[in-house]
Order: C-alpha cells, then structure tokens, then sequence
C-alpha cells in the first residue's frame, strides 16, 4: 500500500520531505536559535517521543541533545491502512513538547525551528544510524559512555519492519 499524496505532501516548507512505505527516517529537528534545552525540558521531549513508539511509529532510537534532537523511525499505519506521515509524527512531536515545555518553564514562544532534516534509511543501514544516536552524547562530549546519558532511548524490542533472520 502507498502513502496517499496528499499524505505525504501534506507538510512542506522549503525542504522536500519523502518517505517511502515500510522504510525508516532519520529526522534531525534543532531548537529555534540553538536555544539550550533545560534538564527537565528534555525529559519532556523525550516523553513525547516515546507516546509516538507503537501509536504513529515505530522508534527505533532517539536522543535529546541540548540543541537538538535525532530520531530513528518507521511510520505505521492507521485504520484505514495507510502510514502515517513524517509531518503527522513530528508535529505530535514538536507541537505536544513545545506546549509542555512552555508551559512547565514559564515561558512563551518557539521551541523548534519550523523545518526539520529527514531522510529515508534502508533497513541495512539502520544499525549504522542506531550506533550514530547512540553515540551523539559521546561526540558531544556530554558523557563518556552512551549508557550515561539519560535522554537517549534505543529500542530493543525485535524492530518488526526487518524480516527474521534465523
């Protein structure tokens, strides 16, 4: 089954956003004006992240940097069969995140820039992808080990877009 096009042309800005059916993203979305995101506003982020694994998509990897966010995967599919979009998923969330932030600092305004960077990841590829999450907080110099950063999450549930090797 194909994504409708209207599904999935539905967001656009000045980047094209694609996605093929079955295939993982690997999104990038930055704070407006490399704004810092606090210890608590990340949690936050992360909370939304995770309501997305198994409702709209299937996460195979996220972590929450200061200034940015990576995120690693597969839309699934609503009632009527047809996948979710990238724009469904990361308005729920950019938009669900950017209220609670706002709302739990005290402040007012953006959160997210508007655009986000996304690309298609072949299943053979997303091991590749996984370890580069995995290791954000290590190049960023914010821990040693991934292990130590608490707002990185790898999904070790069998990733159900992979058929079973054995």
């Amino acid at each position: 089954m194909s994504l409708s096009r209207e599904r999935r042309y539905k967001f656009r800005r000045n980047l094209p956003h694609f996605q093929r059916e079955g295939e993982a993203l690997f999104v990038s979305i930055g704070t407006v004006r490399r704004w810092t995101l606090p210890p608590e506003a990340r949690d936050i982020v992360l909370k939304h992240c995770l309501r997305e694994h198994e409702t709209r998509a299937f996460l195979h990897a996220a972590v929450v940097m200061p200034e940015h966010v990576h995120l690693l995967f597969t839309p699934l599919r609503d009632g009527n069969r047809e996948s979710y979009s990238a724009a469904e998923i990361m308005a729920g969330i950019k938009g669900a995140s950017a209220h609670a932030i706002n709302a739990r600092l005290g402040r007012h305004g953006r959160v997210w820039e508007p655009e986000y960077f996304d690309t298609v990841v072949k299943p053979g590829d997303l091991d590749a992808k996984i370890e580069y999450i995995r290791q954000n907080p290590v190049m960023g110099e914010l821990v040693t080990s991934p292990e130590d950063y608490p707002w990185l999450v790898v999904n070790e549930l069998p990733n159900p877009f992979q058929p079973d090797n054995r």
